[in-house]
């Protein structure tokens, strides 16, 4: 995908009203606050209320009327809903179909599915709805991330369960102005579109970041199933490390896919937001510390959801304007490197 003539036209966002401090999560596990808050880089996040109106189609349909709102887009003239989440309400149906129901659209008919792909799920349903757009197959889709990760915190292991919070945001698409003959257009608003896209995984790594349950292989139903293994694992000393060796080299083969005189070192930097050592890994991987949009410390890692509300923070606190570069970068469980750069 490179050049595709689509455009972010609005985002949304939802955060849960339960504000968690590290110190509850800190007595909760039994270990000091402050050494906690060093070690993930999270003093506060979100939890939502799962007994009440919290639900994640909830959640990403109030997102989502923020982002219809700010792009001027009725929810009945869409053409495509799709749920990019790491985590699910429930197996069946699809979370495209409850998100839709949850925006008043179960009547309309207007397609609905889901891109699942853990933590990048936002970053790949990008790449492949902006390429759709571009290929005239769908004109104004909504782009839905809502994520509640605290309902699969293992509270055995501190390394993981100090790092989530839940939340959701969404993005609409639509269809970019045609570039000027010369390749550029004088108004930075219709110049917007995407730019590049790189995916790679590497499955041998597949159980460094894992839940075993919930599916066939691990049923609920079945007898042999630990507690355990419907709560969220992470090996993250070894996830660190598969990384480190690969950032590099996964963003220079982005770079070399880039338009001419378009260089990743001029974009904003929005990552997900994995864990304080993730992002202090970044400038091993050739960016620029002063260029990273942080939301760790107030959000923690919202799965699929903690990009597009970087994304989201970035525009509202200004740091990202129109015609701006950006890239969206992380990793997610697979193991998977995944990144888009566009020009918003």
């Amino acid at each position: 995908m490179v050049g595709s003539a689509a455009r972010i036209v609005g985002l949304g966002r939802y955060l849960p009203s339960r504000v968690v401090h590290t110190d509850e999560v800190a007595r909760r596990l039994g270990v000091d606050a402050a050494a906690l808050a060093s070690a993930t880089g999270v003093h506060e996040r979100r939890y939502a209320d799962r007994s009440g109106h919290e639900t994640a189609s909830a959640m990403g349909a109030s997102a989502a009327r923020e982002a219809l709102e700010k792009a001027d887009i009725r929810p009945e003239s869409l053409d495509l809903v799709v749920n990019a989440s790491g985590t699910v309400e429930q197996s069946i149906p699809d979370g495209g179909a409850l998100i839709q129901r949850a925006l008043g659209l179960g009547k309309s008919g207007i397609a609905s599915l889901t891109v699942h792909a853990t933590c990048l799920s936002f970053v790949a349903a990008l790449d492949l709805v902006s390429s759709a757009i571009a290929a005239g197959r769908y004109r104004r889709v909504l782009v839905v991330s809502s994520d509640i990760a605290s309902a699969g915190i293992d509270w055995s292991d501190p390394e993981s369960a100090g790092l989530f919070g839940d939340g959701a945001a969404a993005a609409v698409l639509v269809r970019a102005e045609p570039l000027g003959a010369e390749g550029h257009t004088r108004d930075v608003a219709t110049g917007s579109r995407f730019l590049a896209a790189r995916f790679s995984t590497f499955g041998d790594d597949a159980s460094l970041a894992s839940i075993e349950g919930g599916g066939t292989r691990a049923h609920p139903n079945d007898a042999a199933l630990r507690p355990s293994q419907n709560l969220f694992h992470m090996e993250g000393p070894r996830l660190l490390r598969r990384v480190l060796g690969r950032g590099r080299p996964f963003l220079e083969a982005l770079s070399r896919e880039l338009p001419d005189g378009v260089r990743l070192a001029d974009a904003l930097v929005i990552p997900h937001q994995a864990s304080e050592a993730g992002l202090a890994m970044l400038p091993a991987f050739g960016l620029d510390a002063s260029r990273v949009v942080r939301t760790l410390e107030r959000l923690g890692n919202c799965v699929a959801a903690s990009i597009p509300l970087t994304l989201y923070e970035a525009v509202e606190s200004g740091r990202l304007r129109r015609g701006d570069l950006a890239l969206l970068c992380g990793t997610g469980a697979g193991l998977s490197l995944g990144a888009i750069v566009f020009r918003f």
